[in-house]
Parts: structure tokens; sequence; C-alpha cells
């Protein structure tokens, strides 16, 4: 006699997310009942999954019962193609700042702890860099990473340095707080920040922040160049990087709109 098969329990999130794949994929709002019948779960779950995605925005429910996506969402789905339209800007002006510079250039962002490459392109001159696409290091091993953070209010930043700061490979990172938490001040406000051999021997990040329209470091810019060439006359690197920064910025309205709010 065999004996069936138990019935594996599905999370909580995952319950959440088969409800709202149904009404995405039908199209239309449904009843609990219908949802329940459709994904195949007990409606005692099913109704309180709703109720809890009732309670968060994510579904809204009409006078006869029926859930369609709410509010929440949406605002979800603006933040995510904002997301996508700055980093197709950015991409564009990172190939651009390459091409002029001769020289890798690389788009960053935040990822909590970490600061991430989210786009790169190779210099004509093959110089060797580590970090590649999806690369995540610490936020006080880089440049960018002090940027990244530059625009909290100084308590926030404190807290995010005692809790993400590492000693780098090389040994040469800044891991004392207080000089974390200044610095970043005051190379977000000097819209250019700089290091040399603090994650990697003999190589330079020259980068400068991508601001929104409230002052906030939503990404970077940056040069990867031989540590040597960062003070370097012809071309300005640095003069390069801070006009690419800018330009994203002016090709997304930001700094029109941080202008008209100051």
């Amino acid at each position: 006699m065999s004996l069936a098969a138990p019935r594996r329990r599905v999370p909580a999130l995952e319950r959440a997310s088969q409800i709202l794949d149904h009404l995405v994929a039908i199209g239309k709002p449904a009843t609990a009942y219908e949802i329940g019948q459709a994904i195949g779960a007990p409606l005692s779950t099913v109704y309180g999954t709703i109720d809890d995605l009732v309670a968060q925005g994510f579904v809204d429910r009409s006078g006869n019962g029926s859930v369609w996506l709410g509010p929440k969402l949406y605002h979800y789905g603006l933040a995510y193609a904002r997301r996508l339209d700055l980093l197709s800007v950015a991409t564009e002006e990172m190939n651009a700042l390459s091409r002029a510079s001769g020289e890798t250039v690389q788009v960053c962002g935040r990822d909590g702890d970490a600061m991430v490459v989210l786009a790169m392109a190779e210099g004509p001159d093959h110089f060797g860099v580590a970090s590649r696409v999806g690369t995540r290091t610490p936020l006080n091993w880089s440049a960018s990473g002090r940027l990244l953070v530059g625009h909290l209010p100084e308590p926030k930043r404190r807290a995010v340095f005692e809790h993400a700061t590492r000693p780098s490979p090389t040994g040469k990172a800044e891991t004392d707080i207080n000089d974390l938490v200044t610095s970043a001040r005051t190379a977000l406000e000097n819209r250019l920040s700089i290091q040399a051999g603090e994650s990697d021997y003999s190589v330079a990040c020259i980068a400068s922040p991508i601001c929104d329209a409230e002052g906030a470091c939503r990404a970077t810019i940056s040069i990867v160049v031989p540590d040597h060439k960062v003070d370097q006359p012809d071309p300005d690197l640095k003069a390069l990087v801070r006009k690419s920064a800018r330009r994203i910025e002016g090709r997304l309205g930001w700094q029109a709109n941080r202008a008209s709010t100051a």
C-alpha cells in the first residue's frame, strides 16, 4: 500500500507571489475563492494572505470582495523604472567617457554595506581591472563607496561605516570611522572622490556622484586607472568625470529640480 506524498508547505511570501502573479495573468479583479481555485491553494490560506496584502497596500479590495493590484505596487514599479532610466542614461555617458578618456569607466551603486559595479566600459589599453559588473566591495574600500553614503545625515553615515567597514587586501583602505564619516561628506560636496591602492595595488579610482533632485547620491561614475595617472593634465580625468556626472543628472532632469527646490 503506497502512501500519498505529504503536501509541501508553501511559504507565505511564495503564496503572496502566486496571488499577485495570477491577478497579472488574468488582467482583472478576482475573488479569493476564484484565486484559490486557480492556484490550488486552501481557501483559508488565500483569505489570510489577501488580508495581509490588503493591509500592506499590495492589493485593493472592492465592495463585492474582489481584489486587484494596489497602489504600493505602482510606486514600486515607478521606482524600478527610474532605476532603469538612470542606468540607461549612465551607461551611455559611461561609454562616451571611456572614449574621451581612453580609460576604463564604471557605473556603481550601493547595496547595503557594499558598493556594486552596475556597468563597465573597458578602455582601449586593456588595463587590468579586477572589479567587473556585479563585483561587490565594502564601502570604505572605494571612492564610489564613500560618495554613495555622503548625502546621509551624520548619524546614519556613522552607523553605516561602523557596520560596513572592513580592512582591505592592500591594508591601505581607511578604517577610522571618524575620517570616513567626514571624508564621505566632503567628497560629495566636492563632487569628487579619489582612492589609490586601497583595494587593489597600483589601481586608482576617480569618481563623481550622480545625485537626484533631493541631493541623494543614487549612483556614481568613475574612471579606473593606474595610480600614476590620477593627476595627469591631459586629459584631465577629474574634470571629465565631473562633467559626465553632471550630464547624467541633467539628462534625467535632476539638476533643474534640485535648483528649483533649493
